[in-house]
């Protein structure tokens, strides 16, 4: 990779590994009662959580500091920071321990995320699985990449009956959860979830899984991810059918590995029947 582009994916994602190295790994299952908090009901923040942003903002600002930096943490303590991504600046967000209940609770999976914004469109997009040191980039049109290999989501039309993929439930308003749990019969496999978005969408990049269905849509949850799946030939819609923006504020996402299987998972979990 020769182009200024690339060479920012490439720093990005050994920043990602860095902090990752320095402030998650060590502190994985090695946490005090004090290391982990409640930010919010049923919301869990940790030590790692914090200094793991604190390293990725200030080394995404020392690459472009003409940049803003909208991390969950920086959200968490000031609201008026998620502000910035309607903005003209270019914008990093930052996702510094995705599955932190998890992480908590020393179960694994957890990532790191970022996505680069500009001009109202996600230009670029990283997630790192620290425990197995596997990390997936994207950019726009550009495809994506598992450790520098490309990778692509599966184009194949599969019945209903042979997918597999995740309803991420909590969130779900009662009469979407009880239609998606009566359509549930119609597809092969629908999964919990693994309290992890990373998780999910590496998994449909990676061909483990076809389809995720989120509620709760908190934009560095899902602009990371719906990047790296679109690069891949993946579909990420709202459950309406329209396009995907990470700043609109909307509740529920379908993703899915093609067209195909969009259509599959939305008739048989989504459609009134």
């Amino acid at each position: 990779m020769a182009d200024p582009e690339s060479r920012l994916v490439e720093q990005v994602g050994a920043l990602l590994r860095r902090a990752a190295a320095e402030a998650i790994l060590p502190m994985f299952r090695h946490l005090a009662e004090s290391d982990v908090s409640e930010k919010a009901p049923g919301e869990v923040v940790t030590v790692a959580d914090h200094r793991a942003e604190e390293i990725i903002a200030a080394g995404l600002r020392r690459l472009r500091p003409e940049s803003e930096v909208v991390g969950e943490e920086g959200v968490a303590a000031d609201p008026a920071v998620l502000d910035l991504l309607a903005g003209p600046a270019e914008a990093w967000l930052v996702d510094p321990l995705d599955g932190t209940a998890n992480f908590a609770a020393g179960r694994q999976p957890f990532a790191v995320m970022a996505a680069l914004r500009r001009g109202g469109r996600t230009e670029a997009a990283w997630i790192l699985d620290p425990m197995a040191d596997r990390l997936l980039v994207a950019r726009a049109g550009e495809g994506a990449y598992l450790d520098g290999n490309a990778v692509r989501t599966t184009g194949e039309s599969i019945p209903a009956r042979s997918l597999r993929g995740v309803v991420a439930s909590r969130f779900l308003p009662v009469e979407l959860r009880e239609r998606v749990t009566e359509g549930a019969g119609r597809i092969g496999t629908v999964l919990p979830g693994q309290h992890c978005a990373g998780q999910e969408y590496a998994d449909i990049v990676d061909n483990r899984q076809q389809f995720a269905i989120f509620w709760r849509t908190l934009p560095w949850d899902h602009a990371p991810g719906a990047l790296l799946v679109e690069a891949a030939g993946g579909v990420v819609r709202r459950l309406d059918g329209s396009p995907y923006d990470p700043v609109d504020g909307r509740a529920g996402l379908l993703v899915a590995a093609n067209e195909s299987v969009w259509d599959t998972v939305h008739a048989a979990l989504l459609a009134t029947h």
